[in-house]
């Protein structure tokens, strides 16, 4: 009777760790990908904008955010052709994904010891709803498009909460 309370208690420690793993890799996943689309905003735009150009079934369902989309894909495409050298930041904004996604990476192995990733992780999700609404009304960007920013922020904080939660519980059942 002891022996099986015993294995059920590891079975479910090692259950809840492959699970906190998994969303550990998933979110360093969306992380570099989010970069990756950094680096290909232009090529990215270009392989999108028959989706949202004039006459399309999405420019008729939200014209304002098809409008958005086609002048964000102009502005990168003048901007390439005459100052390709700004682009540059392009590549710095995904190395920043990249390096944020290395403690998470890290954290893989063992989860616990490393759960102040999680911490870090919530402020930084925390984080973006301010930077989104202030600095995309300096930058006029339009406020359903700072809506679509601060999903990011809001996605994140709700999986880093869960894995929080998650580790607490792990944390917990390890010291008894």
């Amino acid at each position: 009777m002891i022996l099986t309370a015993c294995h059920d208690r590891v079975m479910k420690t090692s259950h809840a760790l492959t699970h906190t793993r998994i969303w550990l890799i998933l979110f360093s996943t969306a992380l570099i990908a989010s970069g990756l689309t950094a680096i290909f905003a232009r090529e990215g735009l270009r392989l999108l904008s028959p989706l949202f150009s004039q006459g399309s079934v999405f420019d008729a369902l939200w014209p304002s955010m098809s409008e958005w989309l086609l002048l964000v894909f102009r502005a990168i495409e003048e901007t390439y052709d005459k100052y390709p050298f700004l682009a540059y930041g392009y590549d710095w904004l995904a190395f920043g994904h990249f390096i944020i996604s290395i403690p998470f990476l890290m954290a893989i192995r063992d989860p616990i010891r490393h759960s102040w990733v999680i911490t870090y992780g919530i402020s930084a999700c925390l984080a973006v709803l301010p930077f989104a609404v202030v600095f995309g009304a300096i930058r006029e960007i339009p406020l359903f498009w700072r809506g679509v920013d601060t999903l990011f922020g809001i996605g994140g904080l709700i999986v880093l909460l869960i894995l929080r939660g998650q580790l607490k519980a792990l944390e917990s059942s390890q010291v008894r």
